[in-house]
């Protein structure tokens, strides 16, 4: 079986292959898309997120950092530290005159573009430049949004971009995760011409993220284990490196029990789990099923609490904020905690997290946070967070009539006074 996430099986002739997907790429932006296209799933999966995120073919990535705050924000970023494991593993690459080397952070922004000036010159035309958006709803599909998009490494070939001005160029990409929680940080790409088809590509790439995760798991010491719990119903537990996905309840009671490191009693978790029958016996089973997931050196009681750090990402939030980190905290953040669940006492956690969240990115107005808000699954209906970021926009910004467009339809759905009012607001 052909791996799926190289873009050429072997003996593939490649300007045969330009020619086949660039035919179905055009039949699908023509609305032909048909039942049988040639070309690889995880591409046309990214055709269709590409289109239903209405990005242009035509046009080009937005650039949302520049000058002082793209320096700011990549000196802040987890990455930087592991910029010379890059340069080491890829700076070859980026040398030799007909490839570029990049790395983004969880938002397809790139941070670091470097290669020849003739290849970097090649890559401006369109963008592809330290502070531009390439995640898939901005760039379409290319190689470091699709991976972060489907985070796994994969190559993105010529004609299988979404984006006609980039399908002269060839990429790979790998998506970078920290360690500890096991979110991702951003990916490493590497971009030239149509010979980066090839499997050494994909496993150079691979392999890079891997060193990088390997060193930031170094840097790390101390957490005997990690907790991923953002944006997912069932957490994540990352412990003597097995990660072991969690059911529902323990992911709550395990929550629970982070948010209280003094430890809690039976009746106290049977209220924050069961508002309607809080009994403790049934608390006990649970917790000594969990124990036998953590191990009796984990979980202690009398009262049931952690016995050894335990690193989790919700925590990670407010101590970003705490320091200041803004765009690190919005960047950490991969959705409101433990979504599905219901308990009492994971549903005021998960508030104040997200509200601890949305105030500091309120208060600093900052036009690029206020778009990854909007732009994200759980901020794309908050009112107050589009009509703020309309406020951020410029008279002439391209985004701005969407963003009013997105105001006047939410101030409808709400039933609040007069969608006209609220876009006058924001004309002037």
């Amino acid at each position: 079986m052909s791996n799926p996430w190289l873009a050429l099986h072997a003996g593939a002739d490649p300007a045969a292959r330009i020619t086949e997907v660039g035919r179905a790429y055009e039949r699908f932006v023509s609305g032909d898309a048909g039942p049988a296209l040639p070309v690889r799933p995880v591409v046309v999966e990214s055709w269709r997120r590409s289109a239903g995120a209405r990005f242009d073919p035509d046009g080009t990535p937005p650039i949302e950092l520049s000058d002082g705050e793209l320096e700011a924000y990549r000196a802040a970023h987890p990455l930087a530290c592991v910029l010379p494991i890059f340069r080491d593993l890829l700076g070859g690459l980026a040398e030799d005159g007909d490839h570029i080397v990049a790395v983004c952070d969880a938002h397809g922004r790139l941070l670091w573009v470097e290669g020849t000036p003739a290849v970097l010159d090649g890559a401006a035309a369109m963008n592809f430049v330290p502070g531009a958006r390439w995640d898939e709803a901005s760039a379409g599909t290319n190689a470091p949004g699709t991976a972060l998009a489907v985070d796994h490494p994969l190559q993105i070939f010529a004609t299988e971009h979404f984006c006609r001005p980039v399908q002269d160029w060839t990429c790979a990409a790998a998506p970078i995760h920290d360690p500890a929680t096991g979110r991702v940080l951003g990916a490493i790409d590497v971009t030239g011409g149509d010979r980066l088809a090839n499997p050494h590509s994909l496993a150079l790439v691979r392999a890079t993220a891997l060193a990088a995760e390997a060193y930031l798991r170094t840097q790390r010491p101390g957490a005997a284990a990690a907790v991923t719990a953002l944006g997912r119903d069932e957490a994540v537990l990352t412990v003597a490196g097995r990660r072991i996905r969690l059911g529902r309840r323990h992911s709550e009671l395990l929550v629970l029990l982070l948010a209280h490191p003094e430890g809690r009693t039976g009746e106290q978790l049977g209220i924050d789990l069961y508002p309607d029958d809080p009994s403790p016996v049934t608390v006990r089973a649970e917790l000594s099923r969990l124990r036998r997931v953590l191990g009796p050196q984990l979980l202690g009681s009398r009262p049931y609490r952690l016995r050894s750090e335990v690193d989790a990402d919700f925590r990670t939030v407010p101590r970003l904020l705490e320091q200041g980190l803004v765009a690190d905290a919005l960047a950490a953040y991969a959705g409101p905690l433990l979504p599905g669940s219901e308990a009492p006492g994971v549903v005021r956690l998960r508030r104040l997290v997200e509200d601890q969240l949305r105030a500091a990115v309120l208060a600093r107005t900052d036009r690029g946070l206020l778009q990854t808000w909007v732009r994200s699954p759980w901020g794309a209906d908050d009112l107050q967070m589009w009509e703020a970021y309309a406020a951020a926009l410029p008279a002439g910004a391209p985004a701005r009539p969407f963003a009013l467009s997105r105001i006047s339809r939410l101030t409808a759905e709400y039933g609040l006074p007069s969608a006209a009012t609220s876009m006058q607001r924001h004309r002037s």
